[in-house]
């Protein structure tokens, strides 16, 4: 155990707070204020010590609306403060390697949003550099950690719909579709990494795979309905490189059939769905748009001679963070619970939340695309 890892791991066993610092944290409505503030805010043992933002003046306003004293310019002054022992990097993904390598240069612990890297070398060269540190790592896989899917995961585990036959998974990216804000072009760069297949369909994938275990012989297929948007604000095109319609299939272990569609933008119809389909019961996963890892999720079954679905509740041993509202602090749900168990991790030295070579083999299990049209 080395002196980053030896570190967290009695910051965790004891009353000492683990330091954390977020690059990233901006102050008008970024993804790390609306998830990961929250998250860890709630999280008892964790504490948020210091930020960077896009410039120096853009950190000390965010500092200034959050509370926090240490704000920095840059990614190399935070991961440099000793007061920092996790570092959270949550920018655009064109910028994860390079952060991450900085942050692991410094000794630190890091959680890097998912995807992992801009594509699976560069998954590949992050997952390498943090086994040549040895220090945790976690990346920002959220969805299984939400407790309405290890509540699903057990009941299928203790056999509540027997044995699976079936899943079925259809979501609505909510981007890619027909129009995009001002702020959002870049995510219909494929260039970017940001895509219909990067990120709601493998969260939705990740978090199958945490219920029913990995699909074998996964097969992707890609296509472009759409090469462009309609710029909300200025009411012109922007083009689209992005793929906006996902559509995958593969096996189960034990022989069960899974399969997916997502398409971009939202559907009048259904936005996220997840069946499971057993020789006993059915499990139905619902959710206002395709993204598990940021929706409130309703879960229905029935079994047995039931012929309709009815609402499943969550029994309360599953939700481990009481302060956050599934619904209404939807964005910071699952993400409070990957930090909640993060520190179990460390505790008890088990390794549940995903790491880079959970997130390198995401990657590579999303690189089997067959065609693009």
């Amino acid at each position: 155990m080395n002196t980053s890892e030896s570190r967290l791991v009695e910051r965790a066993r004891s009353e000492k707070p683990i330091g954390v610092g977020i690059i990233g944290l901006g102050a008008h409505g970024s993804w790390a204020e609306r998830s990961h503030l929250p998250a860890l805010r709630a999280v008892p043992g964790y504490e948020l010590r210091a930020l960077t933002a896009s410039s120096k003046q853009s950190a000390e306003r965010s500092g200034q609306k959050h509370g926090v004293s240490r704000t920095f310019g840059t990614a190399a002054e935070l991961v440099a403060c000793d007061e920092v022992d996790l570092v959270v990097v949550a920018v655009k993904v064109p910028h994860h390697r390079e952060l991450v390598r900085t942050a692991l240069s410094a000794g630190k612990s890091v959680l890097c949003e998912w995807p992992l890297g801009n594509g699976l070398a560069e998954a590949e060269d992050m997952a390498h550099s943090a086994h040549g540190r040895a220090v945790p790592t976690v990346v920002g896989l959220q969805a299984r950690s939400h407790p309405a899917l290890a509540y699903a995961r057990d009941l299928v585990a203790d056999g509540y719909v027997g044995e699976v036959l079936s899943t079925t998974v259809v979501g609505s990216g909510g981007a890619w579709g027909a129009t995009v804000g001002p702020g959002d072009h870049y995510v219909l760069d494929a260039a970017n990494g940001t895509t219909l297949l990067t990120v709601p369909f493998s969260h939705a994938l990740d978090g199958l795979a945490s219920v029913l275990g990995e699909p074998e012989e996964l097969r992707i297929q890609l296509a472009s309905r759409r090469t462009s948007a309609v710029d909300t604000e200025s009411g012109q095109p922007v083009p689209m490189t992005a793929a906006d319609q996902v559509v995958a299939s593969g096996r189960l272990p034990g022989g069960a059939v899974a399969t997916f569609h997502y398409r971009g933008g939202m559907s009048r119809g259904t936005n996220f769905r997840w069946e499971i389909n057993g020789t006993e019961g059915d499990l139905v996963l619902t959710a206002p748009v395709g993204h598990p890892q940021l929706s409130p999720l309703t879960l229905e079954g029935a079994r047995g001679t039931s012929t309709a679905l009815a609402p499943m509740t969550v029994p309360k041993s599953y939700v481990r963070v009481p302060r956050l509202e599934p619904r209404a602090d939807a964005p910071a749900y699952a993400v409070a619970h990957a930090y909640r168990q993060f520190l179990d991790d460390l505790r008890e030295g088990t390794s549940r939340v995903p790491d880079f070579a959970h997130g390198l083999a995401r990657h590579r299990s999303i690189a089997s695309v067959i065609t693009a049209a």
